[in-house]
């Protein structure tokens, strides 16, 4: 066969087997086109190619990187209220009681608070802890104190400290706060929703972010019962509400450092309010 006749053979073979393919592409409709060249592009990348977008990651024990999740418990945790008396606890009885499983501390304008003060628990001091507690509030302002010292030269049950703040209003909800602590004296440490270190001086520094402020009041039942779960290992604090991380503080001051010390609930001045704490279960974390 002349030259010439068999190069146009062998273009005439190519141009029709590039036919056929396209024609079965067309066949199978344009997603098996791309499904094609989806996987003669990850052919080419390798096994290390990432999965399709909107593919569902691996799950299970049997493989992938991730495990199965579970919801944390209870497990070592050991209640540290009776639910009938205050016992193990000490405080102005004028405010605290117990009933129906609840602590309770209420005001009136009867019964007026005229300094910051604290139901104490007698149990012993924290260290490294965590602490779960469910609370209720009407009104007005408390807290959960930790790590903290008293003060009787200010008061009968003054207590300074670091202190998981609680408010009706929400401003100061979720707050890592200071009372009556580090310049210029109640201090909040970190504001809900920010991730903070205090070096020396003390000075404050932003490490980074939660969430909005605003959008972390979301997770909090108004007028219903919430969960904290505070978490102290060292110099790092961490508060979580309703499942939800609402600060996180990296204290480093050496000078103001509280590595040790009392847990309270406040009973805070302002107007009348009830406050309701519950289910109180506290873990001691290392020897």
């Amino acid at each position: 066969m002349p030259r010439g006749a068999k190069v146009r053979r062998r273009r005439e073979h190519a141009g029709s087997s590039v036919r056929a393919l396209l024609g079965n592409d067309r066949a199978a409709g344009p997603g098996h086109r791309r499904h094609r060249f989806d996987v003669a592009g990850a052919d080419r990348r390798g096994r290390g190619a990432q999965a399709p977008a909107g593919a569902a990651p691996a799950q299970g024990r049997g493989g992938g990187i991730y495990p199965e999740y579970e919801p944390d418990d209870d497990a070592g945790f050991a209640r540290i209220f009776d639910g009938t008396t205050l016992a193990g606890w000490d405080g102005d009885t004028t405010f605290w009681r117990a009933e129906d499983g609840v602590i309770v501390g209420e005001t009136s304008a009867q019964k007026v608070v005229k300094t910051n003060s604290f139901l104490i628990w007698r149990g012993g001091t924290v260290r490294d802890f965590e602490l779960k507690v469910e609370f209720r509030i009407s009104g007005t302002n408390s807290g959960i104190q930790y790590r903290s010292t008293e003060l009787p030269e200010v008061g009968k049950w003054v207590l300074k400290g670091y202190q998981a703040d609680i408010d009706f209003g929400g401003e100061y909800l979720g707050n890592i706060h200071e009372e009556r602590g580090r310049k210029p004296g109640h201090v909040v440490l970190a504001r809900r929703g920010m991730v903070t270190r205090i070096a020396d001086g003390p000075t404050y520094k932003t490490l980074g972010t939660i969430a909005d402020a605003t959008l972390l009041k979301g997770v909090v039942n108004i007028n219903g019962w919430n969960r904290y779960h505070i978490i102290a290992r060292g110099p790092v604090l961490m508060q979580i509400i309703n499942g939800q991380l609402m600060g996180v503080t990296i204290d480093e001051d050496a000078k103001n450092f509280a590595p040790e010390g009392l847990l309270g609930f406040q009973m805070h001045v302002g107007p009348p309010f009830k406050i309701e704490y519950r289910n109180i279960l506290y873990k001691k974390i290392g020897s």
